[in-house]
């Protein structure tokens, strides 16, 4: 065997390497159906008691009622899912490895590279400083959300969480809030899927 001949063999190549693993992918498709529901059917039970001036055009379950129970249900799925997810990133290291350390300065630079279109997407396996921080942020997002959405849920049975918030009132506008946070994420995340096509399809084979 030639010498070029052993180092392309030794050498994996860049279409063969394991992106994301089995349960990342598992995990990002049951939590984006989850997230989804949640989203729609908190759409509608807003619309039954604004906090704004304003009505959401669409929504899940019809009514409150349909919609609470669309609500707690993927409110579960979440939960579960989601403990799932961290468990494993933590245990793994994915997260330390993944998302970490993340550099004012690397996020203004990689920022103004994107504004550009000079931001490189070569190597998917590395994230680069703005995904780092968004990813974490919606992390962080999805965490408020669910002790805020717990605080309204049952305000009495655990009033110290709802005191966190700042009371009852209080708690549904940082649900609010952390909801616009993850729906403004959602559509930064598909926007740049369908750019990076790629990225997409390693998110469902892996490779």
């Amino acid at each position: 065997m030639s010498v070029d001949a052993l180092q392309h063999a030794t050498i994996e190549r860049p279409e063969s390497r394991i992106i994301h693993p089995v349960w990342v992918r598992v995990t990002h498709w049951v939590n984006a159906i989850a997230v989804i529901m949640m989203i729609l059917s908190g759409w509608q039970i807003y619309n039954a008691s604004p906090l704004f001036p304003f009505d959401f055009p669409i929504g899940l379950g019809g009514w409150l009622a349909g919609a609470l129970l669309w609500h707690f249900a993927a409110m579960w799925l979440l939960v579960v899912n989601g403990l799932v997810y961290l468990t494993l990133g933590l245990a793994t290291g994915r997260f330390r490895h993944k998302l970490l350390p993340i550099r004012p300065s690397d996020v203004v630079r990689d920022f103004l590279a994107a504004l550009r279109g000079t931001l490189s997407h070569a190597d998917l396996s590395v994230y680069n400083a703005v995904q780092r921080l968004l990813y974490l942020g919606v992390i962080l997002a999805g965490i408020v959300i669910v002790l805020s959405g717990l605080s309204m849920w049952k305000p009495v049975q655990v009033q110290e969480l709802t005191a966190v918030f700042g009371g009852y009132d209080t708690a549904r506008f940082v649900h609010f809030f952390a909801m616009a946070a993850i729906v403004s994420f959602l559509v930064i995340h598909v926007a740049l899927a369908l750019i990076v096509p790629k990225s997409l399809r390693a998110m469902v084979i892996g490779r």
